[in-house]
């Protein structure tokens, strides 16, 4: 479990959770005496029981007996040669993944057997009704809420994929292993596999061996939609739908999307060169190719389905006309090309193969893992057409696809289509002689009268398999157009021949819908065709549209060289005035601002490729375009800039306007100070008649505004941050408010606590009232993204909560503080810990050096888990280092210090002036100080000061122990201050389940941590020894997979 990022940790059952965990260890057991020997078996098995036993002392109080266990236990594993703590922190490592596989695969038990679950789009209506809210106003606010889940390619996915779908197969057959039918046979059969699978994990690299590109992300983040988000997304909004019906005696209207996807994987190029406006490009249209794949293959899946004749009128004609101008394109092929063209295989709507998945019913889409499956022949349909004399006829058709995706590296998508009959029953020179005839001209034709199935008569016209038959094509044609333009070749179909947008798609298969429905036959209409049809509504053309991200001192260096090429000046150093009249003079004109022959440097050529890309695609296939560190409105009326002069240069070449509007452009405050002024800068902005009527009618009314947690919590600490967005998204809210502009507030979330994360529904039910209205947008990174969305199961679950904790923002916002003593409380503590965090990482000229020492920082470079840096700049201070390997580095030695570091200064400065029952009381009744205080002391009860006290005895030099040891200290006082404001006895007391679940992992963890310390103790004295790097890598993949996250 991640730092309670996952909501329903409360849902983990304990009642056979033990039995599946000693299963998978018992199964690991014997692979493991069978893969290493006896020998290092006893030694896992020692270091086991030393662990164990320290923990359990600890646990009852007796720290000297645990520190003496604790220090046998690290000299024995100092001794051990490289190859020895190598297979140890392998084994140590797969422990605790197992662990996490079994903990992800009961809380999604528990979800399934539970008939109302918490958070529940059920229960939480039933909440609203009973509270007496209206179910007209129910229906419509759920009907018009807008939700948007933002894909990131953040570097904190620590696992190879190919482990995380080894780890799925194993909880799929956990699954399969809770059914109550199992025979002692099928029962043997899943043992086998399951030690298949173990086996399998142990034999493969842990280590990922090169950088992924940012177009191996973004086949990453495409993944995740086609394992799982695709079968989740019809099971979840047929959930919601049913609770709404059952509610307000209305389903979910079919087009209906509460949440759609986005993602930033291929367009998010702050700080990261290898972004190109090319792989922009190709990214796009690749997450294109993939959607229509996939409509593709449920398309089929309803043409065997729909096999009925009773229609409607309007698909009645509808078909008609297909088949005539089907009919009509053959006669005039044959008056143009003598040679027989035999008709296409859908012209009455006869598949001649069983689609995949079509023997299963709809509702089962949600459990299953694997995405491709064996194709399986219709008896007697096996046979296909056999083309006609201009067109190759081979016993397979292969297409091989060569998209050069990234200038080096070439994928190839083959596409096997058998065309010859299965071989029967004839004597080899019965073959021989039927292969001669048919190399003869009157052989063909007989063996084609043979082999093609005979047609129907009009009057058994199948409408449904015609429509979508000519649906199917449209979207072979729109597949090979997207292929067309990944290799750069002119594209050769008409416009009315392939889809360009999902109201395309949407209408065929909506006529289908109604003639269905008007028909009778709702039953039929309401399964796969029901899920295509919401699944076109979410996904559209491109499944997640792609924002782009780019920082804005980028911008500003790409006018410099605009304005010094026209001899205007050197815009950067213009006042803010200077630059908002110069920016509004030329966003009123209609002529292009650059000049098609100026020269400027590669990284300036750079931003203006990507305006360009962004002029091609449009809005139809990007997003947003975030602005990251802004803190001004020029900043934001530059990239608007800049976007209107590519595409009136787009426009201008190609005779036409661009496709799609233009991007939503979204500053991004990151820094304390930027979230101060953030208000002031919405107020500066609005008050440009241009740019609010440019609102109004482009985007609707809406100003879309982003926050940052990473760069805030490393700024300021975590605390200050929180206060800081709080009172930012406030002050946004009412600058919206006054200029009668509404708001929708993207939330850049990290999976850490000292990032943003924390469980989903707490952290949007304690925004600032008014700042959720029925919209939202947030990122999820990394390792959340697994977590969160890995499995349908549990996305299902995922989406929910989003619904419901949206809704009750909506409906039943938070408390606002109900003393204006809190405010004040709130702003002492977050000043007074603000103070204390700066003083150590900021002012302290001992503390960057006790960073390196202390943890592995310098040695995550080597995980090759991002594409990008890990720092902005060269330099080697914490401000330009990234904030994810700054929470990760920290997290690994357990000390989890940018997540509470400063907090228990600010706790003691208030409590010591008497304000502790004040404290309570904001905890008690305010919402957000309660999910703040709540998430710090999670993190708290992760945080384990002796594990600390080892890195820095054996680590850091002596005279920066000191440090090392006030730190400890200070996490010391944190706890105590934390348990004072809360009431509780001990961390985590309030979530015995999450207290549970972090002690059962330690017998695991706290030898990695030992094992790690003596790995980088030898490493540093060997920097070239690449064995030993290795291992250093494979204990940090351990501790991240038990303290569940990374950065």
């Amino acid at each position: 479990m991640t730092d309670i990022t996952d909501d329903i940790a409360e849902e983990i059952s304990f009642q056979s959770y033990d039995d599946d965990l000693g299963l998978l260890f018992s199964l690991f057991n014997d692979v493991l005496q069978r893969e290493v020997g006896p020998y290092i078996m006893e030694k896992i098995e020692r270091t086991r029981t030393l662990s164990q036993s320290a923990c359990l002392i600890r646990a009852a109080g007796i720290e000297g007996t645990a520190e003496v266990v604790e220090k046998q236990l690290a000299s024995e594993l100092s001794n051990l040669t490289l190859e020895e703590a190598l297979m140890l922190a392998r084994a140590f490592s797969h422990f605790l993944s197992l662990m996490g596989i079994a903990e992800t695969h009961h809380r999604s038990r528990k979800t399934r057997n539970v008939a109302q679950a918490s958070k529940s789009c059920d229960d939480t209506f039933n909440q609203l009704i009973q509270s007496g809210l209206s179910p007209d106003v129910l229906y419509e606010t759920v009907c018009n809420q807008a939700v948007e889940i933002v894909l990131t390619a953040h570097p904190t996915q620590i696992n190879r994929r190919t482990l995380q779908y080894k780890h799925i197969r194993i909880s799929h057959l956990l699954e399969v292993n809770d059914r109550k039918d199992l025979t002692q046979e099928d029962q043997d059969a899943l043992i086998e596999d399951l030690v298949r699978e173990i086996t399998s994990i142990w034999q493969t690299d842990e280590l990922r061996r090169h950088k992924p590109t940012p177009l191996d992300e973004a086949r990453a983040g495409l993944n995740y939609v086609e394992q799982s988000l695709w079968k989740a997304i019809p099971h979840y909004l047929r959930r919601l739908s049913n609770a709404l019906k059952k509610h307000t005696g209305r389903p979910l209207p079919l087009t209906c999307t509460p949440i759609r996807f986005g993602s930033w994987m291929g367009g998010d190029r702050d700080g990261n060169p290898n972004v190109t406006a090319k792989v922009t490009r190709d990214v796009s249209l690749l997450s294109r190719w993939m959607a229509i794949d996939l409509y593709t293959r449920e398309v089929d899946n309803l043409r065997f389905e729909l096999s009925m004749n009773h229609c409607s009128n309007s698909l009645s004609y509808l078909a008609h006309d297909i088949t005539n101008k089907e009919k009509y394109e053959g006669e005039r092929h044959m008056r143009l090309n003598p040679t027989p063209k035999h008709q296409s295989h859908h012209v009455h709507g006869l598949p001649t193969q069983l689609p995949a998945q079509a023997d299963a019913p709809s509702c089962t889409e949600c459990t299953e893992v694997e995405s491709h499956y064996p194709r399986l022949d219709v008896p007697g349909s096996e046979y296909k057409p056999l083309k006609s004399k201009d067109e190759q006829v081979t016993s397979s058709s292969k297409v091989d696809l060569k998209v050069n995706v990234d200038g080096n590296q070439t994928n190839t998508v083959t596409i096997q289509q058998p065309l010859t009959p299965k071989s029967g029953s004839f004597s080899p020179n019965q073959l021989g002689q039927k292969k001669s005839f048919a190399e003869t001209q009157v052989g063909k034709a007989s063996f084609r009268k043979l082999l093609e199935p005979s047609m129907p008569q009009e009057s058994a016209i199948s409408p449904y398999r015609i429509v979508l038959g000519d649906v199917k094509d449209k979207l072979m044609n729109t597949r090979r157009r997207l292929e067309q333009l990944l290799e750069g070749l002119p594209c050769d179909q008409e416009p009315g021949d392939y889809y360009d947008s999902p109201d395309q798609l949407l209408q065929p298969l909506m006529l289908c819908y109604e003639s269905l429905q008007s028909c009778g036959s709702g039953i039929l209409a309401d399964g796969r065709l029901a899920d295509l049809i919401r699944r076109v509504s979410v996904f559209g053309m491109v499944l997640m549209k792609l924002d782009l991200r780019q920082e804005s001192g980028r911008h500003s260096d790409t006018l410099d060289a605009i304005t010094e090429y026209l001899d205007m000046g050197t815009y950067s150093e213009w006042d803010e005035n200077t630059r908002l009249q110069f920016l509004t003079r030329e966003l009123k004109g209609k002529r292009p601002l650059v000049p098609p022959t100026i020269k400027v440097s590669p990284e300036v050529k750079e931003v203006l490729d990507t305006f360009r890309v962004s002029a091609e695609l449009g809005s139809d296939s990007l997003g947003a375009y975030v602005i990251s560190m802004a803190s001004s409105a020029s900043d934001v009326l530059a990239v608007e800039l800049l976007q209107k002069d590519a595409r009136l240069a787009v426009a201008g070449e190609k005779g036409k306007p661009c496709r799609g509007g233009s991007l939503r452009v979204v500053p991004l405050f990151e820094t304390v100070k930027d979230l101060r002024s953030a208000g002031a800068v919405i107020r500066e902005l609005l008050s440009i008649d241009w740019y609010k009527n440019h609102i109004i009618k482009n985007h609707n009314g809406h100003q879309e505004v982003m926050v940052g947690y990473s760069d805030s919590g490393k700024d300021a600490g975590r605390f200050a941050a929180a206060w800081e967005l709080y009172k930012a998204q406030e002050d946004v809210v009412a600058a919206c408010k006054e200029y009668g502009i509404k708001i929708t507030l993207f939330h850049g979330r990290g999976g850490s606590i000292g990032r943003g994360g924390g469980p989903t529904h707490l952290a949007i039910q304690s925004q600032p009232p008014g700042s959720v209205m029925g919209t939202l947008r947030s990122t999820e990174q990394g390792e959340m993204v697994q977590a969160k969305f890995g499995s349908p199961v549990v996305a299902v679950r995922q989406l929910e909560i989003y619904t419901t904790a949206v809704l009750l923002a909506t409906l039943r916002p938070p408390k606002p503080p109900r003393d204006e003593n809190w405010r004040n409380l709130m702003e002492e503590i977050s000043n007074l810990s603000c103070q204390s965090y700066r003083s150590t990482v900021y002012d302290n000229p001992e503390f960057i050096t006790y960073f390196q020492e202390a943890t592995p920082q310098a040695e995550l470079g080597h995980l090759n888990i991002g594409s990008r840096p890990t720092r902005r700049k060269s330099s080697v201070g914490i401000g330009d280092l990234r904030a994810i390997p700054w929470i990760f580095a920290w997290t690994q030695t357990r000390f989890v210090l940018p997540a509470w570091l400063g907090v228990g200064a600010g706790l003691k400065g208030v409590c010591d002036k008497g304000q502790v029952k004040e404290l309570k009381a904001a905890y008690k009744e305010w919402p957000f100080f309660q999910s703040t205080i709540d998430l710090i002391e999670m993190v708290l009860g992760k945080a384990d000061s002796s594990i600390v006290k080892h890195y820095d005895q054996a680590l850091v030099h002596e005279s920066r122990r000191g440090l090392g040891d006030d730190l400890r200290k200070e996490l010391l006082s944190t706890e105590k201050y934390v348990l004072a404001v809360t009431g509780h006895d001990k961390l985590s007391e309030n979530n015995i389940i999450l207290r549970k679940l972090i002690e059962s992992r330690l017998p695991y963890l706290n030898p990695l941590n030992m094992l790690q310390i003596e790995i980088l103790k030898r490493l540093r004295s060997d920097t070239e020894n690449h064995k030993l790097r290795d291992a250093l890598l494979i204990t940090i993949n351990g501790i991240a997979a038990g303290m569940r996250n990374t950065g």
